[in-house]
């Protein structure tokens, strides 16, 4: 247990090394863009003395150093700073925005997780034969087209042409939960349906790995149902890979949603992010890029810790 608990401490640490990485390469590329935010913010017609002064105010004059260390102590302190364009405390703002992109991301996980495990499952019971070669090419074609593509496809089929749901997901506070649903099914199912091919693919190597075991030909001796020896026998113990690619497509369902945000004008994070990079509101798009990265590094470790924590080598070393 001692060897379990080392490696999961370690995997934390990295995680955590991760992450403050990612917060100075977010300063330093936020910051390293062309264009003058003081300008941006006064416009052209600015004087040299109000850009000065508005430089001043908002610390652009410090060294570069002492600018990210004060933005990170802001950070740790739960403060990550307040708009240029507007003025508003950023987070208040993003804790909104953040929801509806954890609803929108949880939505889309409920559905994709289990279909993509079921048809893996299915695939293997029927492998090399139609069904597996169907499911194989839906899939493969679904990963294969850009999102924004998709999401017009669906758009047009479920959205203009039979009138199944709203081609704006909207969501705003006080609807129901069924209401909430039926606003979001089309950026869900485009998500849905970029997401399940990877984990459907490694259900289907995983549990094929382990389908020439002993224990396998046991199973199949004694006489039980394929599909049986498959999601009974052969699938927990494929358990470890599969969530390790679970984990990285949930962590895509975050990060990766500004595309499917924006072709459905959701408001969540992903469209928060694009508004405010086209204003050049820098501490906008720092909070938004480090909560970003902070799902992903986290979602991503806890793969890890958790495939750490199912192999019974480790468990049960001799």
């Amino acid at each position: 247990m001692n060897i379990v608990l080392k490696l999961v401490a370690q995997r934390i640490a990295l995680g955590i090394l991760l992450l403050l990485a990612a917060s100075v390469l977010i300063f330093v590329g936020t910051n390293i863009l062309p264009g003058d935010v003081a300008q941006s913010i006064l416009g052209q017609s600015a004087t040299p003395q109000a850009l000065a002064n508005l430089r001043a105010e908002l610390g652009l004059n410090q060294p570069a150093y002492l600018r990210y260390l004060e933005w990170l102590g802001g950070v740790l302190h739960g403060n990550l700073g307040h708009s240029l364009t507007n003025g508003q405390d950023i987070a208040t703002a993003i804790s909104g925005r953040l929801a509806n992109t954890l609803f929108l991301a949880s939505v889309a996980a409920v559905i994709a997780v289990p279909l993509a495990v079921t048809l893996g499952l299915i695939a293997v019971r029927y492998r090399d034969r139609w069904p597996d070669k169907l499911i194989s090419a839906i899939t493969l074609t679904s990963v294969s087209l850009p999102e924004f593509l998709l999401g017009y496809i669906v758009i047009y089929f479920l959205a203009v042409k039979f009138h199944v749901a709203p081609s704006v997901a909207t969501i705003y506070p006080g609807m129901s939960l069924l209401q909430k649903l039926h606003a979001v099914i089309l950026p869900a199912l485009v998500l849905v349906l970029v997401v399940q091919g990877q984990m459907m693919r490694m259900t289907r190597a995983a549990v094929l790995n382990l389908m020439q075991s002993a224990y396998i030909e046991t199973a199949e001796l004694k006489g039980l149902r394929p599909f049986l020896i498959i999601a009974r026998h052969a699938f927990p113990n494929a358990i470890s890979p599969i969530i390790n690619v679970v984990m990285i497509n949930l962590a895509y369902l975050v990060v990766g949603i500004v595309v499917t945000e924006v072709v459905f004008t959701y408001p969540g994070m992903g469209q928060y992010l694009v508004d405010h990079v086209a204003k050049r509101d820098i501490p906008v798009v720092q909070a938004s890029a480090l909560i970003f990265a902070a799902v992903y590094i986290g979602l991503n470790m806890l793969a890890d810790v958790v495939s750490i924590l199912t192999n019974p080598r480790l468990r049960h070393p001799k």
